[in-house]
């Protein structure tokens, strides 16, 4: 062999440099992956645009998590904040439907609203299906973070149980102690009429009887006549929206609470509601919620930017909504990816303190925790300027307000 002759490697030693370096040039390859799953973050929202909540949800939600994306600066690291909304006409198959199509081939990484119950129950199983966050503010039902609790959903704003506990027990408390419910016939109004009646017995109180409606019904007489008969000190409304103001409304009409031997109690009742009533009629009504537009300088600061495109003040789930979509963001932009767990990660770590909620936080079973207001509706000689409907009764700390861990079914909870 020629002096001059490279040496031959051993082929053990080529073997292993193809090695190194075939691995070295995977892990760049693993380094320079996008962290998202296209170039843009796009949140979806799936709302009542024409209905009977449409008030309540509708075009001010989605106005409420624009003007939240435009606040962020309209990009969360580097990529374009994108926001899309549908109405699901109040069918939770259509909502089910859009949900799929939206994770399956809309790019959608998180639907951060779904109104009402019944379909925001169809796009919480769609959401646990396909790995993707959904966030709710509008839809009422406790068994969101109960027994349906999964790890990839967060209830916000209220649930039935904490609108029923502050509510129904402060009632009792005052001696009204026999109630008599006029209930909506779906998931959202059973489970209001079943919270609300196990914290009336612990509390006390009574159910006398019960009238089940039609969602969404024109005619209330027959069901009121029924609530008059039963001579109940108390008139529940397990119901929301136009169902709860056309109820109070008749009632109103038949003189039924006139001479004050029956009252009528919303058990979820909005801000929109109390304008379309009226104070003359709902004057004294007793309701709860997690917002209220002139609670300080910080609510009445975003309310009148809100007013300003809207022309009304927003309601729990329209501030409900801009915080939930602020939050899932600055989640995102502390995880550096839109994946899934990741950003749920960030958003069980991060407190909330904004104009929404001071010192949020969400549980393992996806219960943003955050304080509850009891509210009584002004008289009309009480309001002295447009859209000032309440006075504050007592504030409900979050620990209090939420079902306990302790009663929770979710099997995320750790005993």
């Amino acid at each position: 062999m020629n002096s001059h002759s490279p040496q031959r490697r051993p082929l053990g030693a080529l073997a292993l440099a193809a090695a190194l370096l075939l691995g070295t040039a995977a892990a760049a390859a693993q380094d320079t992956r996008p962290a998202f799953s296209d170039d843009e973050v796009k949140i979806g929202l799936i709302l009542d645009m024409s209905g009977q909540y449409s008030d309540l949800t509708g075009r001010g939600t989605v106005t409420a998590a624009q003007m939240a994306i435009d606040d962020f600066g309209g990009k969360v690291l580097g990529h374009k904040i994108e926001l899309v909304a549908a109405d699901h006409q109040n069918k939770a198959d259509i909502a089910s439907t859009t949900a799929r199509q939206w994770f399956d081939t809309g790019h959608v990484d998180a639907i951060l609203d779904v109104a009402s119950s019944a379909p925001g129950l169809a796009v919480l199983e769609v959401a646990k299906e396909k790995n993707r966050i959904v966030v709710f503010s509008a839809a009422g039902s406790e068994r969101i973070t109960n027994d349906l609790c999964t790890p990839v959903s967060v209830h916000y704003a209220y649930d039935t149980y904490a609108v029923a506990n502050a509510t129904a027990r402060a009632v009792v408390q005052q001696g009204g102690k026999s109630w008599f419910f006029l209930t909506a016939d779906y998931a959202f109004g059973h489970t209001l009429q079943d919270t609300a009646s196990e914290l009336i017995r612990e509390s006390g109180g009574s159910v006398v009887g019960t009238a089940i409606h039609p969602f969404n019904t024109s005619d209330f007489s027959s069901y009121l006549l029924s609530a008059q008969a039963s001579k109940a000190q108390i008139i529940g409304l397990a119901s929301a929206g136009g169902d709860t103001v056309n109820a109070i409304k008749t009632a109103s009409e038949f003189g039924i609470t006139r001479g004050g031997q029956q009252h009528m109690v919303g058990l979820l009742l909005f801000i929109n509601d109390i304008h379309a009533i009226g104070l003359q009629t709902a004057a004294g009504l007793l309701l709860t919620e997690g917002f209220y537009w002139d609670m300080n300088d910080a609510t009445r600061a975003w309310s009148r930017r809100y007013f300003e495109k809207m022309k009304k003040m927003p309601n729990m789930t329209q501030a409900g909504t801009y915080s939930a979509v602020t939050h899932y963001l600055k989640a995102v932009q502390a995880a550096g990816t839109d994946e899934t767990a990741a950003v749920m990660k960030q958003m069980k770590t991060i407190p909330i303190n904004d104009f929404f909620a001071k010192n949020g936080y969400i549980r393992a079973d996806g219960r943003m925790v955050h304080d509850m207001y009891l509210f009584e509706v002004k008289t009309p000689a009480e309001s002295k300027y447009p859209w000032d409907y309440y006075k504050l009764r007592a504030t409900i700390p979050g620990a209090q307000a939420f079902i306990t861990p302790e009663k929770s079914q979710c099997p995320l909870i750790k005993r």
